[in-house]
Order: structure tokens, then C-alpha cells, then sequence
């Protein structure tokens, strides 16, 4: 069977233009909850702080915040976009057209993963107005991005087909991953806390993908480059093989 890139392409131009139509909470809302963070925790705390690392407070928060947004949007725009096809009950349709799993995955997750990625550069864009900033590595900051991005909507995608009400697709975002985030070094190097909390610290896998995505920007970070490409590298290829048994059995999507 040959790559459907047509209907790949349909799947993926309607989810874009669910954002369109959907702007305000897509992008503005984000941008503007962030430029809060910025204000609070950036001025009105920051310059009370010392520096982190060499790292001006508010400059250090940034990628913690950039990383704050993508994982709730690409968990939110993910898992919303296959359970509304399961909720109206078109997704029997979409199940019996000729589009592979594969190339549904490609479709829904592609069209998360873009819309979280330029959300990241807005919210970069947004941060600069507000402190100073340097990427000493674009090229991984952007690796990390869309890494980031594509695993997080996989992620959501789990989450969209394992949910079964508006409750539980709010549940993970909002009461684990949000959370996770705050606990993982968003807005403090995990080097400032006491043992035995700091070890205990290392076992939040948000703590990996954090610190490589600030390495990018300032060659700063809690544990080594390597050891975070390879934990989010090893997370991406666990949501995909989950996503893959789903399709096999067919969980929550055929009953």
C-alpha cells in the first residue's frame, strides 16, 4: 500500500485550521499567561535573585517557561484532536477510509507538534522583550524543540484515545505533567536543593528535558546533554510504541 499523502495532508490542514479558528486560546492566551511569568517571576522577583549559573534569573527561567507551554499545548491540542472524532463518533469513518495508522499518526501528531513548535518561538519571541537572551546553540535548541514537541503530542495522542470524558482529558495535563514541570527545575537549577530532595528530583523525567533544552541556550544545565537527548529520545520511542499496540488491538478505538 502506498503512502496516502493526500488524505495525510486533509487530516493535517483541518487540525491547523481548528487553531485558526481557535486563536485566542491556541496563541494568545499562551503568550499572555507567559508575559505574566515574565513579569512576576522575570522582574519583580528576578531582581531580587542572584545570578544562576552565571545566568541572569530572568533569562534562566526562559526555556523552563518555553518548555511549560509546549508540554501542556502539545498534550492539549493532541489529545483534544483524536477524542473529538471518537466523542461525535466520526472517528468509525476516519477508521474505515484509506489512511494507515501510520499516516493517522503522522496527520493528528504532525499538526500538534507544528502548532506547539510555533508556539515555542512565539512565546522565544515574546521573552525577548523582557530580558536579555542568548542561544549559544541554535541548531539543539531547535532539535530539542521539535523533539520535544512531537513527543509530547504523542503523548496527547495516548492520552485523547485513552480518555473517555472531558475529565480525564484534562486529567494528565493538568494534575501530572504541570506539576512535573514546576518540580523539574522550570524556575531553579536543582543543584540549589538539599539532599536528600535533589536526588530524589532526578527520578522527574521533566528534569532531562528541561536542562537540555537550557544547555541550548546558555550551556547550562543539571545533568549532561547526552544523558537528556537520551532520556527524551527514549521517551519519544515509548510513546510510539504505545501508540502502535493501540493500533494493533485496537484499544478504545474499535468498542
Amino acid at each position: 500500500m502506498s503512502f496516502n499523502g493526500y488524505g495525510v495532508w486533509a487530516i493535517y490542514r483541518f487540525e491547523m485550521a481548528r487553531a485558526l479558528r481557535t486563536l485566542w486560546q491556541s496563541v494568545v492566551t499562551p503568550v499572555i499567561t507567559t508575559a505574566l511569568y515574565f513579569v512576576v517571576f522575570g522582574s519583580a522577583i528576578g531582581s531580587r535573585m542572584t545570578e544562576i549559573d552565571g545566568v541572569a534569573y530572568g533569562a534562566f527561567i526562559v526555556p523552563g517557561l518555553i518548555m511549560l507551554s509546549l508540554f501542556t499545548q502539545s498534550i492539549f491540542n493532541a489529545s483534544f484532536g483524536i477524542y473529538f472524532p471518537k466523542f461525535t463518533g466520526t472517528i468509525y469513518e476516519l477508521l474505515s477510509a484509506p489512511v494507515s495508522p501510520l499516516e493517522i499518526v503522522i496527520a493528528y501528531v504532525g499538526a500538534a507538534a507544528t502548532k506547539s513548535a510555533v508556539l515555542g518561538l512565539i512565546i522565544l519571541a515574546t521573552a525577548s522583550f523582557f530580558v536579555p537572551l542568548q542561544i549559544l546553540h541554535p541548531v539543539w535548541m531547535l532539535g530539542f524543540l521539535i523533539l520535544i514537541s512531537t513527543t509530547f503530542s504523542l503523548f496527547g495522542f495516548i492520552i485523547g484515545i485513552w480518555a473517555q470524558n472531558f475529565e480525564q482529558l484534562q486529567f494528565m495535563p493538568m494534575l501530572v505533567v504541570t506539576p512535573l514541570t514546576f518540580l523539574g527545575g522550570a524556575f531553579y537549577s536543582i543543584d540549589m536543593l538539599p539532599e536528600p530532595w535533589r536526588t530524589v528530583t532526578l527520578f522527574n523525567p521533566v528534569v532531562y528535558l528541561i536542562s537540555g533544552f537550557r544547555w541550548a541556550f546558555y550551556e547550562s544545565s543539571d545533568v549532561s546533554l547526552a544523558v537528556s537527548a537520551s532520556a527524551t529520545l527514549g521517551f519519544f520511542l515509548l510513546c510510539l510504541a504505545v501508540v502502535g499496540w493501540i493500533f494493533r488491538t485496537g484499544y478504545r478505538l474499535k468498542n
